[in-house]
């Protein structure tokens, strides 16, 4: 699946910033004159959705493993330690995820401050040389002459 189907917790928080669904803000992203921070934020909100599916499947299989249904001849500690881990892991970088997508939702200007790049018109430039003829180039300002007696 997608990233950009992915849910995510701050989709709610995007939708209220940007006026607009992620869905939205994806398709608005891929244009030319796109904003940085909105490339950016949905960057993060990648990351966190990534995020919150480990803690999801890490919970599921806990959840699972410990079900009142199940045969505890099946429960293994060291099983269980080692999601005890990867749920500590997948925690730490969900909150870091949602930290500094906040922290760049609140830092960000306004959308009707956002800078928006900038394109020049290609010019085309002529210039007219004179011929490349020895003689007719008078000598360099600055340049050394030959001084004879």
């Amino acid at each position: 699946m997608s990233v950009r189907l992915k849910p995510s917790s701050a989709d709610g928080q995007l939708q209220d910033v940007f006026d607009a669904t992620v869905t939205e803000l994806y398709e608005t992203a891929l244009s030319p004159d796109a904003s940085p921070a909105l490339a950016r934020a949905l960057e993060l909100r990648a990351f966190l959705a990534l995020a919150e599916e480990q803690v999801a499947r890490v919970r599921d299989r806990v959840h699972s493993a410990m079900a009142p249904d199940r045969d505890m001849s099946e429960l293994d500690a060291a099983d269980l330690r080692f999601d005890a881990q990867w749920l500590d892991a997948a925690l730490d970088a969900r909150a870091g995820y949602r930290t500094a997508l906040g922290d760049l939702l609140r830092t960000m200007p306004p959308l009707h401050q956002q800078a928006r790049p900038v394109r020049l018109a290609q010019q085309t430039i002529t210039t007219a040389l004179p011929p490349a003829s020895a003689a007719s180039t008078p000598p360099r300002a600055g340049a050394a002459q030959d001084r004879r007696p």
